[in-house]
């Protein structure tokens, strides 16, 4: 146990040049009740510690914790402009010889350094990225050294995919046919694989899962359900099947269209090249909407929960059966042999009436054939002896 110590406390004595303070006179003002509103970041931090059951000091580690993580994602403003983290990827050779005149063939978001986030770049990033390739590659800066050639046309590189995924809608021509992605659009994979794999329960859901997230960018209804887990609900996983059969996607393909030959004025030309374009877009959009609804077909034919559903159901159906047949103790199955073994009890002993009464009517024809035969007989005689 504790032990209580007791300690004697002496104040000390007042100086001898103290003097007590004299009554201002003023009257102290009035109560005044005042309504304070739920609001502000003291009010969003109490409601953040309410509602998890936090004390001050967690919250304030919570709080600790989100800043480190969101530094470490965009930066942590040590650099000045450069805070976001990203313009600094490594340059191929291949990447600095880009034709500038093949624009469209160029990764515009491996130009800037922004590989590792592409669609996910927020315009900040991609300023601040072109920002650092400008100062790196500009002309002016790189034709004065020793050594160096002129690097305008990677330069040109640099200024087009700035213009294109600084404008919304060429950003999002571009993302419909991103080349990284289109590389990964073919790695789905078979019922074969998944068959034949050591445990076909787990890869599915590993070989599905990245292939749903890939495609789920492409809709314009937010949030996309994704692919789930073994233990989702049967309303999860119709759910989930129900909205990729009804998948509304916003991709296009006007990035792929072919340009009018530069110098020509011949509007014949233009609206040919227009028409040709306005097919092979529709053409593009018909073969990708198959595709997807391809790889949905085989993700529900080899879903693993959809076995399970069917499984439950029909034990779900027997046992309603059971339940029904066995209210006076007989199963649904006793009785259904039972009244087959009445039908057929009574289909034989119907035949054999009919056997019996088909004896009896052939016993009766035959005894009135005997009866006529005697009459004539006897009539004859008759006959004879007159």
């Amino acid at each position: 146990m504790a032990n209580v110590l007791e300690l004697p406390v002496v104040p000390p004595p007042l100086p001898a040049s103290w003097t007590a303070p004299e009554p201002s006179g003023k009257s102290i003002s009035p109560l005044v009740e005042r309504k304070l509103l739920p609001v502000g970041p003291a009010y969003l931090a109490h409601v953040r510690r309410a509602i998890h059951n936090l004390t001050f000091e967690e919250h304030d580690k919570h709080a600790e914790d989100e800043r480190k993580r969101l530094e470490a994602i965009n930066g942590n403003g040590l650099n000045g402009d450069d805070d976001m983290g990203v313009g600094e990827e490594e340059e191929t050779e291949d990447l600095l010889t880009l034709d500038p005149k093949e624009w469209k063939k160029q990764d515009h978001y491996a130009v800037l350094g922004l590989s590792h986030l592409r669609y996910r770049a927020t315009p900040e990033q991609i300023k601040i990225a072109h920002r650092k390739k400008v100062l790196k590659h500009h002309p002016d800066k790189k034709a004065g050294l020793a050594g160096d050639s002129n690097d305008d046309a990677f330069f040109k590189c640099i200024q087009k995919a700035m213009e294109v995924l600084t404008n919304p809608e060429r950003r999002r021509q571009f993302d419909s046919v991103d080349p990284y992605y289109e590389l990964l659009e073919a790695d789905v994979p078979t019922a074969q694989e998944t068959k034949n794999a050591r445990d076909p329960q787990a890869f599915f859901f590993k070989g599905f899962a990245p292939v749903f997230e890939r495609e789920a960018r492409f809709s314009r209804e937010q949030p996309v359900p994704l692919l789930g887990g073994y233990d989702d609900s049967k309303d999860t996983v119709q759910g989930f099947y129900h909205f990729w059969y009804n998948f509304d996607s916003w991709r296009s393909f006007e990035y792929l269209d072919k340009e009018v030959n530069e110098g020509s004025d011949n509007r014949d030309d233009k609206r040919y090249t227009e028409k040709k374009n306005k097919t092979e877009r529709a053409r593009r959009k018909k073969e990708d909407t198959a595709r997807l609804r391809g790889i949905v077909d085989l993700a529900l034919g080899l879903d693993p929960r959809i076995k399970k559903i069917k499984q439950e159901e029909k034990e779900a159906r027997e046992a309603k059966k059971k339940a029904k047949g066995g209210v006076n103790g007989i199963s649904q199955k006793q009785k259904e042999e039972e009244e087959k073994k009445a039908a057929e009890e009574a289909a034989k002993q119907k035949e054999e009436e009919e056997k019996v009464a088909r004896a009896e009517a052939k016993k009766a024809k035959a005894a009135a054939a005997n009866a006529a035969k005697k009459a004539r007989r006897q009539q004859r005689a008759e006959e004879g002896t007159a």
